[in-house]
């Protein structure tokens, strides 16, 4: 499903004095003349499903020792990974993103003692790149199912934002050019031309990546997963000539 939301912003310039700048011109029309315009502003956003998400599960342990800490994340990851893979994942779209190991300190007493080290704490955090998103909760549920203790959320995106961002840009162009045609006829204005049409940038805005998307309540329930749509926005700027 797709909509398009567009905000647009006026300026309106009539005085000679006032110029907009054509190609070549130095700022001046054809025949060096001061060129009246109409200028106006316009912002357009596509909102596309997405069609890859990307999900982080971790495991944290603590031991006695490095080593022991070491060993409890390594069985337990090596569980987490083998049970992502068989929900069909090909290995290339898992990758480790996260390895640490750090010491565990006691409190010293009123501050007379020094911090000791009690234990250790290790982790291993794997990131899994999902194109089929009706994959999402099952790789979480077998990941969790496994041993990961940790979830840093679901991002969502888009493979290919092309035809996205074409959209937006063209619905920005269109809704702009509507706009500055609604304010010549109500102005009794005429529009002979384009003087210049400048791209104001274009954007990408995933839904929120974010715990909050994800219901965890019950572990040994199915996890749902709701992706939302990803917005894409352009800005477009068009300086029309006003015809005398």
């Amino acid at each position: 499903m797709r909509n398009a939301l567009v905000a647009i912003g006026i300026t309106l310039a009539l005085t000679s004095g006032l110029t907009a700048q054509a190609p070549g011109t130095g700022g001046r029309g054809g025949d060096g003349e001061l060129v009246p315009v109409l200028t106006v502003s316009g912002m357009g956003e596509a909102r596309i499903a997405p069609d890859v998400a990307t999900v982080r599960l971790g495991v944290v342990a603590q031991g006695a020792t490095a080593r022991m800490a070491q060993e409890q994340v390594n069985r337990a990851a090596g569980a987490v990974l083998e049970s992502i893979r068989k929900q069909g994942i090909k290995a290339e779209d898992i990758q480790t993103s996260g390895l640490s190991l750090s010491p565990l300190y006691s409190q010293g007493r009123n501050g007379t003692q020094a911090p000791k080290i009690t234990g250790y704490q290790a982790n291993n955090t794997v990131t899994v790149r999902i194109e089929d998103l009706a994959k999402v909760g099952p790789v979480i549920d077998a990941g969790l199912g496994a041993g990961a203790n940790t979830l840093d959320g679901v991002e969502f995106g888009l493979r290919n934002d092309e035809a996205a961002r074409a959209q937006a840009l063209a619905d920005a162009a269109a809704k702009a050019r509507a706009k500055a045609e609604t304010l010549a006829k109500a102005l009794g204005l005429r529009l002979s031309g384009i003087l210049e049409v400048a791209e104001g940038g274009i954007s990408v805005s995933p839904p929120p990546y974010t715990r909050a998307r994800l219901a965890m309540a019950d572990m040994a329930a199915e996890t749902p997963v709701s992706p939302g749509q990803v917005g894409v926005s352009a800005s477009v700027t068009i300086r029309y000539r006003i015809a005398p």
